[in-house]
């Protein structure tokens, strides 16, 4: 097989996939190298780039998926998404940036940082699969601990947590609040 061909499977894999797929998986269904898997997909990425295409390839820890340019965001939510999914409170934001840098952590350190009550925000990240339940604290009452999911880090547009802002950036995501 020659790069094009490559490139060709690993887009339809990844467009029928849907979600995010080991780049082991992808060398064992193409009988490649991780690292012609590699190059095949920054290959593919840079020339879905390059002609502006309305979707993208994206890594996430080690795993690519195909999703839409964010540009296009606000058309696909105007055809798409009911108005119950359109952003996220300050509140469960707030929760979120709480998880996201102290994770794995409780829901009393999350409210003990907070001062409020944070069940709501909780429950609405775990049922958006943007947070799940990494363990439990090995003491009194086995507290549960939080941690994001690589939903989380699609959504945000990271490859990993290495990758989130300093917190001083985190008042430039305005654009996420919900609209009230």
């Amino acid at each position: 097989m020659d790069d094009k061909e490559i490139k060709s499977i690993i887009e339809s894999i990844l467009f029928v996939w849907g979600g995010p797929l080991h780049i082991n998986e992808l060398a064992r269904v193409l009988d490649i190298s991780k690292e012609e898997v590699k190059k095949n997909v920054l290959q593919l990425k840079d020339e879905m780039e390059k002609h502006n295409r309305g979707i993208r390839v994206i890594q996430v820890n080690d795993c690519y998926q195909l999703c839409t340019k964010i540009e296009s965001h606000p058309y696909i939510e105007k055809l798409c998404i009911t108005s119950q999914n359109k952003g996220l409170s300050q509140p469960t934001l707030e929760v979120l940036a709480i998880i996201a840098y102290k994770q794995p952590i409780t829901r009393y350190e999350i409210e003990n940082i907070r001062g409020v009550k944070s069940d709501k925000a909780i429950n609405t990240l775990l049922e958006r699969e943007l947070i799940e339940v990494k363990g439990r604290l090995d003491k009194i009452g086995r507290p549960i601990l939080y941690g994001t999911t690589d939903v989380f880090l699609k959504t945000f547009g990271f490859k990993s947590l290495d990758e989130l802002p300093e917190v001083e950036e985190i008042e430039k995501l305005d654009f996420l609040l919900k609209k009230e």
